[in-house]
């Protein structure tokens, strides 16, 4: 039969053509189709000549093709056909499906449909003709029949969609139906319900289905619906990454099964669509305008769901397209700091903690990132870079911290900024660790950076750059040359940079020899330039090889400061461990660097201070070192017994004009001397090698001593005219003399300090040598009180400027613990010599605070082991215990200060004991316990692990706290100021150390409570210091709103009201508050406390705006969540409204107390009209009314605050009218003198007076809005509010006076005209207050 149909149509014969078709039954027609199908005979040909002779212009032929359509569709989907016969087929039926009438189409269309939901289709081919057919459906205009009515082609197909999206698909065909939707013209609503049923079937897919699905789904957005797909895609895969995180953190058990996502594919499959969506956007910029739009919407509502992993990475990778690479750094950025101050609020207040307890971190999320680019992510790792430099560039540290900005970084970064700069720093880290082909690329930015930003801070791009070398030592050993190019720049760069650099760089000098030997080429190089920068660079770098390079047989006591594998020390073994190559280039080193002792101060002092450090690490080059510093002090040592003074102090300068420098720093030369002998005896001297090394050190470490003993006794000798030093020589900054004699003084006394440890750590306890000491101190006292008269008269920068002490940190505490722990017997009667002196001791605690003083600016203080960290921790613990003991032993009110001007010892020792306590909480926070264990004596042997910080801390407040109550205790005459607001801040530094949620904290904020409510304190600075004590506690307890309450009560009561016939209850909740410290102390503290709590509650309404706006489907928790912070919000606002209803009514003096009201009232009346548009537009999005709470709120602020503000407006007018009169009074009476004091006076006035415009304005804009929310919740909240007072002008009463006056003059000379003025002014008295309430409403 199929032949003869063949025959037929090729005949070109329809009549015959037809006739054969009808004479088949139903079912022959498809069989005959399906046969030739299977043969893969001339099915297409068939299929013509069978529509050829159906035409539609009849109805058998129409349910003839119907009938073919409806065999044809199964059969393509069976899966026994070869694929270009299907491909041959649908083509050949979309060619003749739109010939089809409209009911033909609708009826094929619904099969497809019923098809669909039946889940019968297996490969999707036939769902081309479907969008043919639906199309075709959509341009019909003939009426269809859907059910009991009528609809349009248009309105069939929309209907037809609608029942597809709401049916169930069959996870196989989800792929080739989003497929299908892009050929079909949609409308916008259509679309919309196709993406998102597309979205929800993402769920019901395997894994590896997801790319190819979003990929459709991104060519499907080109018609519209971007936002929902982005959104989709993003929530899809934020959601997988939480279950997989849930799946990592509870611990499979044995019953439950693997996995159900595993990591490497869910990342896998996410890169993938993150590289899907790139392309788009490549193709289609508004996708990537529509996300980052998306993102930032989103951002404001939830930043959990806008920037989770996922959509971080996606915005990573789209970054590299320059276009929108700056809207997407700036959004990152703003998210993090805008993340950091979120989380840093947060800390600080217990009430927005209880309220808001879940907070998104960003920088979490963003290291997540990172790691999780570790499964080929290649993509995302440029964005991630470029992120990097950018955060680190936007927030680095503004200037250098006391010219060392690399020491910084060990204390806590606190502020967004620096937490910004920090995590730039991390990610790049990370980035480093986790991609090799990017690294050296890092490497390149981070030296460009450390070259070219010279003149800005670049501590943190060495801190990162050592944090790089010591992940991957190996890599830089690649990158050798790059790293040879820039030891070409050392010269030009600063020495802290350089220092820095070097350090980082370090343990690739002990790997590779040509980077090495290049170095050493520019350092030789720098030695001889003219700039004293690029000397100094040579010097330091020279120290750090000496440090590095060990000669064998060098005693082990600190290696290299960075340790080196095994794995890193491959290439140059042999070199680097060679004895006799280290030996001869270390002895190279020590020649180069014996030059340097000709050239300028400066650079001979970082000689002297870094010698020390090379013994210590390389003790083969003692002897070098000291026949070096031997031959130096030759040339100013005078050896004759006799001879006074025992050092040619003219050597030591230079003149150069009529300008004299310092050539030769000779304290600091004796200094190293001292602590290298000190050292060679103690380690070296107990361990000899040869018999002929003993002798020659034994030769030389007689000479030092001898000479030392000689420079002592002749030391004690001299008189101060021996040095042409005396208290009638010139010691003036301006002339030559006076330079020369500064200098004269500072090395004298330099060295009297340097033999001073000298001769305290060789006596042995000696009374001779301590009287020796005491000798020496004399001699440096004399100098230093000369020094203090002197330039107390000159009262300039240079001469106010303490010389910092030559005492080592390690020196001070043992000397500290001598004089104040030691009760040996033995030691007894020698250490008396000392204890006699009080200004001996009050120098030992001078010094140990200056150290410390040092240590907290700079991070590291003068002397060996200054910059060692583990040293420096313990002689802060040992100086800590001696100053706790010696204050608590010895209350200041029992010691003699003495006739002499200047702090107690005890006073030292509390300032001493603030800046450590201070120090350790910038510098060692890790280390904390261990210190806190360390002052504890009884508790020597616990572990760490069982260290209690709260307890401990406790512990320590708790002998301030018996110290500050004694102070306050006392009387009158006894109390000092100075150390009660020592104790103070001592006892708020170290509160920071309890835990908010102890019981210790409770009883210390209680304590404080007490305190302040039963001292009556009339010391301004000590109030201000309890105050913001108990302030800094109680926020991190609850609100400190009903605190303030009282607080405002008792300013109240203090200062009177501001109508002088009132009379206030005299109540008084706290002692602190008196006539004295109420304003403005007491009064601008609680307004500032006040405007921190308005901050906060304005943060609350801008989340509560936030969770009003978003309309996700967990809108219940939503709703309890907005109810709570609602509730919180209004009670704040009430409680606070109170404060001020006392305040406005205080009779506060003019000044800032009443500016800081004045400011303060205004932004809570802002406060309060952003509450209620709140509110306004909650009643616009839901049929809310208005709640109860904020009635009361409402009528609280119209009753107790609106009122008062009119009358406290008019009371500032009236004092600052009484100030105006005052000066204009007394310029009545001196004229010429007082113009100037007038004028003032009225700049201050109209200064004062300015806040009171913005107040109305603010009082008349909460009322405003009042109005609107009274209309859209039909409650009258305006009942409780009182018609205001119109101040659009001023009545000056003065003026007013004297016009009626002459008007009284013009009366008694002419009746009728004052008749007439009369009338004439009648008009004009009743029109002001007319125009006023027209004003109002």
């Amino acid at each position: 039969m199929a032949q003869r149909i063949l025959q037929l149509a090729a005949e070109e014969s329809p009549e015959r053509l037809q006739e054969a078709l009808q004479g088949l039954a139903e079912g022959e027609l498809g069989d005959m189709v399906t046969r030739q199908a299977l043969r893969g005979r001339e099915t297409a040909a068939l299929l013509r000549g069978i529509f050829r002779g159906s035409p539609c212009s009849q109805q058998s032929g129409v349910l003839r093709r119907l009938q073919v359509y409806k065999h044809c569709v199964p059969l393509v989907e069976s899966g026994d056909l070869h694929v270009g016969k299907v491909s041959e087929i649908i083509g050949l039926l979309m060619l003749e499906a739109r010939q089809l009438p409209g009911h033909a189409l609708a009826e094929l269309a619904t099969l497809f449909v019923e098809v669909i939901k039946g889940g019968s289709l297996s490969n999707g081919k036939s769902l081309e003709l479907f969008s043919t057919v639906l199309t075709a459906l959509s341009n019909s205009k003939e009426s269809l029949a859907y059910g009991k009515g009528e609809l349009n082609g248009e309105e069939f197909k929309k209907q037809l969609i609608n029942t597809l999206c709401s049916s169930k698909w069959d996870p196989q065909c989800v792929i080739h139906l989003a497929n299908m939707f892009r050929d079909i013209p949609l409308s916008g609503e259509e679309l919309q319900f196709v993406v998102e049923k597309v979205l929800r079937m993402f769920s019901k897919l395997d894994l590896q289905e997801i790319p190819p699905l979003v990929y459709q789904l991104l060519l499907l957005s080109a018609k519209g619906s971007k936002k929902t797909v982005l959104e989709g895609i993003i929530s899809f895969f934020n959601q997988l990454d939480k279950r997989q995180k849930e799946e990592q953190r509870v611990p499979q058990s044995a019953d439950l099964e693997v996995a159900t996502l595993p990591l490497d594919q869910l990342r896998h499959v996410e890169g993938t669509v993150i590289l899907h969506i790139v392309s788009a956007i490549s193709l289609d910029q508004d996708i990537g305008e529509e996300l980052i739009k998306h993102l930032k919407t989103e951002q404001q509502k939830d930043p959990g769901k806008a920037l989770c992993p996922f959509s971080v990475a996606l915005l990573l990778s789209i970054a590299v397209k320059h276009r929108l690479q700056e809207q997407i750094f700036d959004f990152l950025k703003t998210s993090i700091t805008r993340s950091c101050k979120d989380l840093q609020f947060l800390q600080a207040s217990k009430f927005l903690q209880d309220l808001c307890p879940q907070q998104y971190d960003v920088t979490a999320v963003i290291l997540e990132v990172v790691k999780n680019s570790a499964f080929g992510w290649d993509h995302v790792t440029q964005g991630l870079v470029d992120l990097g430099f950018s955060l680190m560039e936007s927030y680095e540290p503004k200037k250098s911290f006391g010219g060392k900005a690399a020491e910084t970084n060990l204390g806590l970064s606190k502020m967004p900024a620096q937490q910004a700069c920090k995590l730039g720093a991390s990610i790049l880290l990370e980035t480093f660790k986790v991609h090799e082909p990017i690294r050296s690329d890092i490497l390149e930015q981070v030296l460009n950076r450390v070259l070219t930003k010279a003149a800005s801070p670049v501590s943190h791009f060495i801190d990162l750059l050592s944090n790089i070398v010591v992940s991957a030592p190996l890599v830089l050993q690649n990158s050798s040359s790059r790293v040879t190019e820039t030891f070409d720049n050392l010269s030009f760069l600063p020495i802290d940079t350089v220092q820095g650099l070097l350090r980082a760089v370090q343990p690739l000098l002990k790997v590779s020899m040509s980077v090495r030997d290049s170095l050493i080429l520019v350092l030789q190089k720098a030695i001889f330039s003219r700039q004293l920068d690029a000397r100094k660079a040579a010097v330091a770098g020279f120290l750090l090889l000496l440090r590095n390079f060990k000669i064998l047989g060098s005693l082990t006591s600190s290696q290299c400061s960075q340790a080196i594998g095994a794995t890193q020390v491959q290439a140059d073994v042999h070199a680097c461990y060679n004895s006799a190559a280290n030996e001869a280039f270390c002895l190279e080193i020590l020649g180069s660097l014996r030059r340097c002792l000709s050239q300028q101060a400066d650079v001979r002092l970082m000689l002297y201070e870094g010698f020390y450090d090379v013994l210590r690490r390389n003790s083969q080059l003692t002897s070098s070192i000291m026949e070096t510093l031997l031959s130096q002090i030759k040339q100013y040592y005078l050896p004759q017994p006799d001879l006074l003074p025992p050092l040619k102090l003219e050597g030591c300068i230079m003149a150069q004009g009529d300008q004299i420098f310092l050539q030769e720093p000779l304290a600091h030369l004796l200094c190293c001397i001292q602590h290298c002998l000190a050292w060679y005896k103690s380690t070296v001297h107990l361990c000899k090698g040869g018999e002929d090394e003993e002798e020659e050190d034994v030769g030389f470490e007689q000479r030092f001593e001898e000479m030392l003993e000689s420079v002592t006794r002749r030391m004690i000798k001299s008189e101060l005219e021996d040095f042409e030093l005396d208290k009638s020589a010139d010691f003036s900054p301006s002339s030559g003399v006076g330079v020369k004699n500064n200098i004269y003084a500072i090395q004298v006394m330099g060295i009297c300090e340097v033999l001073i440890e000298y001769n305290f750590n060789t006596g042995n306890f000696s009374k001779n040598r301590f009287e020796d000491v005491l000798g020496l101190f004399t001699c440096y006292s004399k100098l230093s009180e000369i020094l203090k008269e002197k330039t107390g008269k000159n009262k300039s920068a240079l001469g106010n400027k303490i010389a910092r002490s030559f005492l080592s940190m390690g020196f001070v505490s043992t000397l500290l613990t001598a004089l104040f722990r030691d009760n040996a017997q033995s030691h007894e009667e020698s250490l008396a010599v000392l204890r006699c002196s009080t200004e001996f001791l009050r120098y030992a605690v001078s010094v140990a605070l200056q150290k410390v003083q040092q240590l907290e600016e700079t991070g590291q203080t003068d002397g060996p082991d200054g910059q060692n960290p583990e040293k420096v921790f313990q002689n802060l613990c040992k100086i800590t215990r001696v100053l706790l003991w010696r204050y608590t032993s010895i209350p200041t009110a029992v010691e003699e200060s003495g006739k002499k001007k200047g702090k107690s010892i005890s006073l030292l020792c509390l300032e001493g004991l603030l800046r450590i306590f201070n120090t350790m909480q910038q510098l060692y926070t890790a280390r904390i316990p261990q210190f806190l264990q360390a002052l504890d004596i009884t508790d020597g042997d616990a572990e760490e692990a069982d260290i209690n910080v709260t307890e401990k801390a406790a512990f320590q407040i708790r002998q301030f706290q018996r110290s500050l109550v004694n102070q306050l205790s006392s009387s009158e005459d006894d109390f000092n100021s100075k150390e009660t607001q020592l104790l103070i801040t001592i006892l708020s530094t170290l509160s920071k150390l309890l835990d908010p949620g102890s019981q210790q904290f409770l009883q210390f904020l209680t304590w404080t409570v007490k305190i302040c409510k039963e001292n009556a304190l009339e010391d301004l600075s000590c109030c201000k210091g309890l105050l913001t004590l108990l302030f800094s506690l109680h926020v991190l307890y609850k609100s400190p709103v009903s605190l303030l309450r009282e607080l405002a009560q008792d300013i109240h009561a203090c200062l009177g009201d501001i109508d002088q016939d009132v009379e206030i209850e005299s109540r008084s909740h706290f002692a602190i508050v008196n006539v004295k410290t109420a304003a403005p102390t007491v009064c601008l503290l609680v307004l500032g406390q006040a405007d921190k709590v308005l901050e906060e509650v304005d943060w609350l309404i801008k989340r509560l705006t936030i969770l009003g706006s978003d309309t996700s489907e967990d809108s219940t928790q939503a709703s309890n969540q907005t109810q709570a912070l609602e509730k919180g919000v209004i009670l704040q606002l009430g409680t606070l409204l109170t404060v001020f209803h006392e305040l406005v009514q205080t009779a506060l003096p003019a000044g800032s107390c009443v500016d800081s009201l004045l400011r303060s009232l205004s932004k809570t009346y802002t406060i309060l009209t952003s509450l209620i548009k709140h509110y306004i537009q909650a009643c616009r999005s839901t049929s809310n009314t208005v709640p109860g709470r904020l009635e009361k709120l409402v009528k609280l602020s119209g009753s107790h605050l609106t009122p008062q503000c009119y009358s406290f407006i008019t009371y500032v007018q009236n004092i600052h009218s009484e100030s105006l009169s005052f000066a204009e009074e007394k310029k009545k009476k001196k004229k010429e003198d007082e113009t100037a004091a007038v004028s003032t006076v009225m700049a201050k006035v109209l200064r004062e007076t300015k806040p009171i415009p913005n107040l109305i304005f603010a009082i008349e804009q909460y009322e405003k809005f009042l109005i609107h929310l009274s209309k859209k919740s039909k409650v009258n909240l305006m009942q409780y509010m009182k018609l205001s007072t119109s101040r659009d002008f001023r009545i000056n009463a003065s003026l007013l006076d004297s016009v009626l006056q002459e008007h009284n003059t013009e009366d008694a000379e002419n009746e009728p005209d004052n008749n007439q003025s009369s009338t004439a002014e009648q008009p004009d008295e009743n029109q002001e207050p007319q125009k006023k309430r027209r004003r109002k409403k």
